[in-house]
């Protein structure tokens, strides 16, 4: 693996020492002026603290939002178990101003700290100073500079909208001020915050290359396709029943504009040499820890991570460390909830149900795709120097009745599957804790299946279903019945069907929690429109992420002998049905499918199902940005800071 340093973190260049007077003049958030813009290399330096300042604690797929970048959404999904947060908690009510999310940020009196508006002014400052005061800039540096940055001001209000909705808007530097009234900017609608996320976005494509030159030295820098491909995603998110009341009319001209943007993105990408990696599920998978800084056509917008131990050098991924078992001297593995084991389809792209589906065999006939998302068993999951390794995830207990439970290798997990996605089968198991794997933020893939949901919405099936295949067909589902998608019978079959296809290509990056949110999955009620209803679904409060163990029948020891576990399920593999078979006789030979010894949804240790009330779909401001700034509405659904019911409508 070649060493990779973040070509951003501008706090490297501090201390090892490039330029460093400079440096350290510059270092605190508060403080610049128009000498950065005397010559390239300064105001490079500028761009690239920006790119830190957005995603230096971007370190796992799974986490989300600018600049915060957690996990906590994700787990608010069926894709984690066992963290009950705050807003699934069905023992509590968060209401209040006190209990809003803090991401906003700080009021004017606080220091100047990395939040949302900070990064707003810094993007704000380089886009309206640039031009006046770098005389000495080349034309070419210019444009890319005032590229990057309309394109990070753009990510930003996007997060902020989907956070909050509305919130004001700022494209100049304002000098920060509790006392000057012409800076007290209101909350603008939804629908303006969209429309200047456009128009940023717009700038950057008209501003940045499709491709970099000198790609080796810049990839991962934002490009023009991304800005294409980002604007697909936020107005595919303008268009969705969080923020569109009219979702259910296909004329409605946002899924119009969804659509003719995502089809002017996929016609210019593909022009430009993007697309999807590969033509298999061998493909599938390797696209993701390929770590040679060389261009990968389905990468739309890819953060680089560095595989280093020192600390000052570069910053490493979490994912590596996270997944594997302790048996792989890993974190303790990420276990799969039954609702995502029994989740993917079969190998003919059908969906699991009664007929062609056993639960408890649920490695058996299943999607190229689900033996690269998750190791079970038997599967072949490598290591460095070791590439046939494979771990089992199985416990045996004393006798009948002991509370004593051994776990095979010490694996002690809530499932008999983890995931594996975008883990390296040739990761050193000394340093998983410095995994150089990249984060894929935005695929190719995922600009397919927006077009297909725009189609969709719109009553055009059979242009849904025509995308809809090209996602299947790349890692080998049979062709029938249209990859085993079938045609639905109705617009909103056809959406429920985009959906689905998002909950398999798009498993664990960090993309369910905002499909969830922007079609309102966790209830049916009026403000969506009913859009659970419409679509079939059911909701997902009052649903729990249910685990099991693979118990042995027998007590006292081990059942299985090493011959036994002479099993490697390789999907590359010739024997890989003949493995799988010798999984099953096993299973049916030794364990038993047993439940948690305690339900893996718990708050104080007592179990519970999900709830997520309506008001949490967008946060309300908190309470110290209402005290600071009186002038801001309360989104409804929240309380005030004087305790009054908010009357900001966000769908406006």
């Amino acid at each position: 693996m070649n060493k990779k340093i973040l070509i951003f973190a501008m706090t490297v260049l501090t201390i090892v020492g490039c330029k460093k007077d400079f440096l350290e003049e510059m270092k605190s958030y508060d403080k610049y002026d128009d000498s950065i813009f005397e010559n390239e290399l300064q105001t490079g330096w500028y761009i690239d603290r920006m790119y830190n300042y957005y995603f230096v604690s971007y370190r796992n797929p799974l986490q989300q939002v600018v600049g915060l970048y957690k996990d906590d959404r994700s787990r608010m999904t069926e894709e984690i178990g066992g963290t009950v947060g705050d807003y699934i908690n069905p023992t509590k009510t968060l209401q209040l101003a006190s209990q809003a999310d803090g991401y906003y940020g700080n009021s004017v009196t606080a220091s100047v700290q990395n939040n949302p508006y900070t990064r707003i002014r810094f993007a704000n400052f380089l886009i309206g100073r640039i031009d006046q005061s770098g005389q000495g800039l080349s034309d070419s540096f210019k444009r890319s500079a005032k590229g990057q940055m309309y394109f990070l001001r753009a990510l930003q209000y996007f997060d902020l909208v989907r956070v909050y909705g509305g919130v004001p808007l700022v494209t100049t530097v304002q000098e920060n001020s509790a006392t000057d009234e012409t800076i007290r900017e209101p909350r603008a609608t939804s629908s303006a915050c969209f429309e200047q996320i456009v128009k940023d976005l717009d700038s950057a494509a008209a501003l940045l290359p499709m491709r970099w030159d000198g790609e080796a030295n810049n990839y991962g820098r934002l490009t023009a396709a991304g800005a294409l491909a980002m604007k697909s995603r936020v107005l595919l998110t303008a268009a969705s029943p969080l923020f569109n009341k009219d979702w259910d009319n296909p004329a409605n001209e946002r899924w119009q504009k969804a659509l003719e943007a995502s089809l002017d993105a996929e016609t210019k990408l593909t022009g430009a040499g993007y697309g999807l990696f590969g033509s298999n599920a061998k493909d599938w998978a390797e696209m993701t820890f390929r770590n040679d800084n060389s261009f990968n056509p389905e990468a739309l917008m890819v953060f680089l991570l560095s595989n280093t131990s020192t600390g000052s050098a570069g910053y490493n991924n979490g994912w590596e460390n996270q997944v594997r078992p302790a048996s792989y001297r890993g974190g303790g593995g990420l276990a799969a909830p039954k609702e995502m084991l029994d989740l993917f389809p079969m190998a003919d792209g059908s969906r699991p149900n009664a007929d062609n589906y056993v639960d408890t065999f649920f490695f058996v006939n299943r999607d190229p795709r689900f033996y690269r998302t998750f190791a079970f068993s038997g599967s072949k999951w490598g290591i460095k120097g070791n590439e046939n390794k494979s771990t089992w995830f199985y416990r045996w207990k004393d006798n009948e009745t002991s509370t004593k439970v051994t776990y095979y290798a010490n694996d002690q997990t809530n499932s008999p599957a983890l995931v594996r996605k975008m883990s390296d089968p040739a990761a050193d198991s000394t340093g998983f804790a410095f995994s150089g794997t990249d984060i894929f933020e935005y695929r190719y893939a995922e600009l397919l299946l927006n077009i297909a949901e725009c189609y969709a919405a719109r009553g055009e099936i059979g242009n849904a279903v025509n995308y809809l295949t090209k996602i299947r067909q790349r890692v080998g589902i049979p062709s029938a019945n249209n990859y085993g998608i079938g045609m639905p019978t109705s617009k909103y079959a056809a959406l429920e069907a985009c959906l689905y296809e998002r909950r398999v290509e798009l498993a664990y990056e960090g993309k369910r929690f905002w499909d969830i949110q922007r079609w309102m999955l966790y209830d049916n009620i009026q403000e969506s429109g009913n859009s659970v209803q419409k679509l079939g679904l059911s909701p997902i409060n009052g649903t729990k992420r249910t685990g099991y163990y693979w118990q042995s029948k027998t007590f006292g020891r081990d059942p299985l002998t090493n011959a036994d576990r002479n099993i490697l399920i390789d999907p590359d593999a010739a024997n890989f049905n003949e493995e799988i078979a010798k999984l099953k006789a096993i299973y049916q030979n030794y364990f038993v499918m047993t439940p948690l010894d305690q339900e893996w949804d718990r708050v104080n240790n007592a179990p519970v199902t999900i709830l997520f009330r309506p008001n949490y779909y967008l946060s309300g401001l908190s309470a110290t940005v209402l005290s600071n700034n009186s002038w801001l509405a309360q989104t409804k659904g929240w309380l005030d800071y004087s305790g009054a019911s908010g009357t900001y409508d966000y769908q406006q």
